[in-house]
This record gives structure tokens, C-alpha cells and sequence, in this order.
């Protein structure tokens, strides 16, 4: 029989691992670093990413010995029903190389496959976003809220490269690129998935949109959008899946359906 999920718990012991991995972060941003690649020359890994993910693995174990875990360094996406942990240890790991102050430890917590809680915290700006599902969003005990933007020529758009550096997919990434260019206020690049939710969730920028992510990438941000009165789709227009390595977010409904038909749509293998 399954066990009962205590939120409050959950989101207690969330904060308090996330504070600790954020000093490792913040205490290793501008020291030398031993740099890996793993699947291109910008998806990069470095100690703390591993170290920072083995203390969080540990931490929840330890209170929550049946809950699963899913992490960007150590384990595959086996994504089932069961509460289960999402972590991305050191999001943004091509800012933190480079001691760009725009990284973060990001957790997300899913009960029957849907996020219930996300705990983001950048260490080295000091600033922890947090949404339990249902009670709202808050980012240093502020509450959140999106900026309501529902025009294309009104928006203050946030956009990345990702990871893949195939060819054929930077050409789709740049056409969608251009053509957003000429039809929204600005476009914005800062290296964290989760950050870039967290901005669309305080009202900073209107919508986010990505192609060639991951789990760990969304899944924390997800709830804090939404529960800021944002909206996470799939690009294409439906529901998110958190395995289908790409997403819109949007300060509302109409922003991110007319996001969705302005994109060329690229297609990824599914996290797994």
C-alpha cells in the first residue's frame, strides 16, 4: 500500500537541501573547475554537479526511503506513478563555469506524474522560488504573479540555443529565432531553464519557449508558473509532458497559443 504524502514535510525538507546544495554552489562558482562534456561541446558537467546531486540523492533517501528519484547526473528518467523527486543539481552549468551568477539547484516533487511542489534556489543572487500546488508562488517569501501579457508585440520574450547542436535543428532554432525577433518587444538568453520560468512566474519577462530540454529542466518550474497564474503547454499546444524535452510558458493562455502557432515545432527522442 502506497504511503501517504505529507507536502508540508516534503516542501520542509526541500527548502533545507536546497539551501545546503546552494552553498556548495555559491562556494565553488568562482574557483577553478574540472570541466566534462557529455553529449556536445555545451552540455557541460563539473564536480559540483555530481556532488551536488549525490547530498541531495542522500538527503531525500534519508526521509523518504520509498520515494523515487530522478537526477540529471546519476540516474535514467523512469518516471512512474510513485512520488518522485526531479533534480537538475547545478541548472545553467555553462554559467556556473563561467561564474555567470544565473545558476540554480532545482527541485521538483511529482505524485501520479504530476508536479505538486518545485523548490528553485540561485545561491549566488540568494534568491529561493517556491510553489506548493494549490497554495501559490513565492520568491523570498514574495508572492508571485505573472505579468497577464497576452500580445505577441508586447512581450519581453525568453529563448535558448539547448544543447544540440545538430545542423538541421540550430537551423530551426534560428528561424524561430528570427521570426520572433520581428514581432516581439525583446528576446532574452540567460543559460537556466529553471531561472527563465522563474522570471515569467515573478512578472520579469511575458513567456519563455525551448527546444531540446529535459526533465529536470521543467519540472520545479512548472508549478511555479502555474501557481503564479502563468501557463506551461507543449509547444505544439497540448498539455506538458515532462519527457518531451520542450515547452512554452506564458504570462497567459492566449500568449502561449499564439507562441504555439508562430513556432516551427522541432521533435526530440523522449527523456527516458
Amino acid at each position: 500500500m502506497a504511503s501517504i504524502v505529507d507536502i508540508d514535510e516534503c516542501y520542509n525538507v526541500a527548502v533545507k537541501l536546497a539551501l545546503e546544495a546552494g552553498e556548495i554552489i555559491r562556494n565553488a562558482i568562482y574557483k577553478t573547475k574540472k570541466v566534462e562534456t557529455k553529449i556536445s561541446n555545451v552540455d557541460l558537467v563539473t564536480e559540483t554537479d555530481k556532488l551536488v546531486e549525490e547530498v541531495l540523492k542522500k538527503g531525500f533517501k534519508a526521509h523518504f526511503p520509498d520515494h523515487s528519484f530522478i537526477g540529471e547526473e546519476t540516474t535514467g528518467c523512469d518516471f512512474t506513478d510513485a512520488p518522485t523527486w526531479i533534480i537538475d543539481p547545478v541548472d545553467g552549468t555553462m554559467n556556473f563555469v563561467h561564474g555567470f551568477p544565473y545558476t540554480a539547484v532545482s527541485i521538483g516533487f511529482t505524485v501520479k506524474k504530476n508536479v505538486v511542489l518545485g523548490v528553485i534556489y540561485n545561491p549566488v543572487l540568494d534568491k529561493i522560488y517556491s510553489a506548493i500546488k494549490g497554495k501559490g508562488s513565492f520568491c523570498n517569501g514574495k508572492k508571485l504573479h505573472v505579468s497577464g501579457t497576452t500580445e505577441l508585440s508586447s512581450t519581453l520574450l525568453i529563448n535558448e540555443l539547448g544543447g544540440c547542436r545538430d545542423p538541421e535543428v540550430m537551423q530551426q532554432i534560428f528561424t524561430n529565432f528570427t521570426n520572433m525577433a520581428l514581432k516581439v518587444h525583446g528576446i532574452r538568453m540567460m543559460g537556466s531553464a529553471a531561472l527563465n520560468m522563474c522570471a515569467v512566474a515573478s512578472g520579469h519577462a511575458d513567456a519563455y519557449y525551448e527546444y531540446s530540454l529535459h526533465c529536470w529542466d521543467m519540472a520545479a518550474g512548472k508549478i511555479i508558473v502555474e501557481e503564479a497564474g502563468g501557463v506551461v503547454i507543449d509547444p505544439e499546444g497540448g498539455p506538458l509532458d515532462l519527457m518531451s524535452r520542450r515547452l512554452i510558458c506564458a504570462s497567459s493562455e492566449e500568449l502561449a497559443k499564439t507562441l504555439s502557432k508562430e513556432l516551427k515545432h522541432i521533435q526530440f527522442p523522449r527523456d527516458q
